[in-house]
């Protein structure tokens, strides 16, 4: 995997971690209540962070997730920053999230709406996704009669997530905390549906992030929140042109444009080729359109190469 570059040094704040597209800072005077998340502009593939990054990328996304939290009726991990938090600096302040540290769970929950991806690959299998037993016949972006709760383990850093039952699922949280975390993803998933169908977009499947309020014991949903990076979104009306190819018709809101240029330009030996131009530019546009279809507005920020 392509080493990560150093990271910016913020003042009030001391780098803790980095994965492939965010930093994680927490405050410099050894505080613990809060974290800073930037997200750069990093973007990767096929387990490799590519050059050169896409500017206005990491803005986007969080201006995105910003506009989803307020739309979503729980808790999230967002803090203003007025707090007793040291203040975030000017140089990250349209692509970081001010946050409260919370004791994360370790699972991914994610919903599907329609069958794809590796939810499809499983049913092609075994004919159930996670343990979930679906009719058969189903082809690859079928929607579903009702969205599916399909949890991930979190695996150690450098490992490959573990698709799991819920049954397994409540082995690792208990049963209590993994009837809540299913429930409110199912609730966050089947609002934000309907919402972007209204807007033209079909949501075929997310993930989200919980923890656990030390000081309360709520569940407080966390991370970034029904992005490009985190969600699968199709046009709706490519989608429902069955005159189209599938490959139009499941053409998502996010980074498989790199995909599909690696795929013809890069064997997966060795480093992966730098992005040409053109295809940065058109992988910024894709993200921005999302952005623009689901909030109705353009995004409150210009490009800029971090």
């Amino acid at each position: 995997m392509t080493l990560l570059p150093a990271p910016t040094q913020l003042a009030g704040w001391r780098h803790i971690y980095s994965g492939k597209v965010r930093d994680l800072y927490t405050a410099a005077d050894g505080s613990d209540a809060h974290l800073l998340v930037v997200a750069s502009n990093r973007v990767s593939a096929f387990d490799h962070v590519l050059e050169p990054p896409i500017p206005g990328k990491g803005a986007l996304l969080t201006a995105l997730s910003n506009w989803w939290f307020a739309r979503i009726d729980l808790p999230n991990h967002l803090v203003a920053e007025e707090s007793d938090a040291p203040a975030v600096p000017a140089e990250v302040a349209d692509r970081a999230m001010l946050t409260r540290r919370l004791e994360m769970y370790p699972i991914e929950c994610v919903v599907r709406g329609a069958l794809t991806g590796s939810g499809f690959a499983e049913y092609q299998r075994t004919g159930a996704v996670c343990g979930i037993e679906l009719p058969s016949g189903l082809d690859d972006g079928d929607l579903l009669d009702r969205p599916i709760f399909t949890p991930a383990y979190k695996a150690p850093l450098g490992e490959h997530d573990e698709n799991i039952t819920f049954e397994r699922s409540v082995e690792l949280v208990g049963p209590e905390a993994a009837a809540a975390l299913r429930d409110a993803s199912l609730q966050i998933f089947t609002a934000a549906r309907d919402l972007a169908a209204g807007r033209g977009v079909v949501l075929a499947d997310t993930k989200f992030e919980f923890g656990r309020d030390p000081l309360t014991g709520s569940l407080v949903l966390a991370d970034e929140v029904l992005t490009s990076d985190s969600s699968r979104y199709w046009d709706a009306s490519a989608y429902h042109d069955t005159a189209r190819s599938r490959q139009d018709r499941l053409a998502s809101f996010d980074k498989q444009i790199v995909r599909n240029w690696l795929s013809e330009h890069w064997d997966q030996t060795g480093a992966p080729p730098a992005l040409p131009a053109e295809i940065v530019a058109k992988t910024y546009d894709r993200y921005r359109e999302l952005y623009v279809r689901l909030t109705g507005g353009e995004p409150p920020f210009a490009p800029v190469a971090v």
